[in-house]
């Protein structure tokens, strides 16, 4: 009797133990669980596990697994941006994901690469966003097809006391669709296939020709002189809801508030350069990764994996309209049909990823300040840009230094 009893708790302690391990933990971002529910439900079906998922604002998971990790309450997966992840991986938060080559193709090699340090994929692409061209159809009938034609109908414009093309080019976020396709870079690639943070690109005659291009818009009265520094998206919105400039470079965020004003739309993937190349751009991309402190990575990848089949990427995007980086998904009618998503998708094929190591921190305040110098006719471009590379050079080596 006793060895049966035994027996019994044994087994119910089994029991408790097998279930505790089919348990996953979930962290979606705010608003987006619906997109994953069938999904969800399909994999709990499948793999007997219970999936708990929870909405957090994807820009702050990580910091809330550095606390909720080590303490066992964190989540097994979970969503981030593609620029913390040099930092989630320095610091040890992320664990290295195991895919087959059939399945990391199907995704578009900018997005996939997003998540790539040292030869190691840490996170499989879930959303895009990029820059692409929002035109008013009440001013023109269609998106020219040249940055060179855009300046050429700006230049009409303002003859009529209006804009053409208006976009932030004093920020590198936003001329880097010309600097990289004529040859500048922010950081050149180590032998690992990662980023070297002491090659630094900004001063190459490619991107010296880019931005010499470009200075022309604001040299000729092409754009206001407002558009430049601080304030000057605001000034550029303010523009186009006042349906005083034709068309605008901006990202998906501002679809929204265009509509909100009552703006007839449309959305095209960026101009092409002198050259005939399309102009590129900084791609933004949400992943899926495995926390380091998940208590069944395998499942944990598994459920990647599953949540990013084409049926459910679909169902997901119908959801949330955010842009999957599935390469078959840019060619569905659900996505090919729809004006503002097809430009996004198309862009974003077209796009780059933004530096995901630390050191991209240094860049931007010493490029942006560049650019405003050479646009704006203070500061001759190439000697703008050398002192910036220089800059970014001094601060990375002191970023370092600090670190070691």
């Amino acid at each position: 009797m006793k060895k049966n009893i035994l027996a019994a708790l044994i087994l119910s302690t089994l029991a408790v133990q097998v279930h505790a391990t089919t348990q996953l933990n979930v962290w979606e971002d705010i608003k987006k669980s619906s997109g994953i529910k069938d999904a969800v439900a399909d994999f709990e079906k499948q793999y007997d596990v219970k999936v708990n998922v929870q909405e957090t604002p994807y820009a702050q998971q990580l910091e809330k697994l550095r606390l909720d990790g080590p303490a066992g309450i964190g989540p097994d997966v979970l969503v981030i941006p593609n620029d913390q992840l040099g930092g989630a991986v320095v610091q040890g938060l992320l664990t290295p994901l195991n895919l087959e080559a059939k399945q990391t193709e199907q995704y578009t090699p900018a997005s996939i690469n997003a998540f790539k340090m040292d030869n190691a994929l840490y996170g499989v692409p879930k959303a895009v966003e990029t820059l692409v061209l929002i035109y008013n159809k009440d001013l023109i009938d269609k998106p020219l097809n040249s940055l060179q034609d855009w300046y050429d109908f700006s230049k009409q414009q303002r003859a009529k006391n209006q804009y053409g093309l208006l976009a932030k080019f004093d920020q590198i976020y936003y001329s880097w669709g010309a600097i990289s396709p004529m040859g500048g870079y922010i950081f050149g690639q180590n032998d690992k296939g990662g980023y070297n943070a002491s090659d630094v690109g900004l001063n190459k005659p490619g991107a010296v020709e880019a931005v010499t291009y470009l200075k022309k818009f604001y040299a000729d009265d092409v754009f206001p002189a407002g558009i430049v520094g601080d304030n000057g998206l605001n000034a550029i919105d303010s523009l186009f809801t006042e349906k005083k400039a034709a068309a605008v470079i901006n990202g998906p965020w501002a679809f929204q508030p265009y509509e909100a004003a009552g703006i007839n739309y449309g959305v095209a993937p960026l101009p092409t350069l002198p050259d005939g190349k399309p102009m590129s751009s900084f791609l933004g991309v949400k992943g899926y990764v495995v926390s380091t402190w998940s208590k069944d990575k395998a499942l944990a990848q598994k459920f990647i994996e599953f949540i990013n089949q084409p049926q459910y990427v679909k169902t997901r995007y119908i959801a949330t309209r955010e842009i999957p980086p599935l390469t078959a998904m840019i060619d569905d009618p659900v996505i090919k049909n729809d004006e503002k998503a097809s430009a996004v998708a198309v862009q974003a094929a077209r796009a780059t990823a933004m530096p995901g190591i630390p050191e991209m921190g240094e860049v931007w305040g010493p490029a942006n300040a560049a650019l405003e110098l050479s646009l704006t006719g203070k500061q001759d471009p190439k000697a703008a840009l050398d002192s910036a590379e220089k800059q970014v050079q001094m601060q990375i080596e002191a970023m370092q230094a600090s670190n070691q």
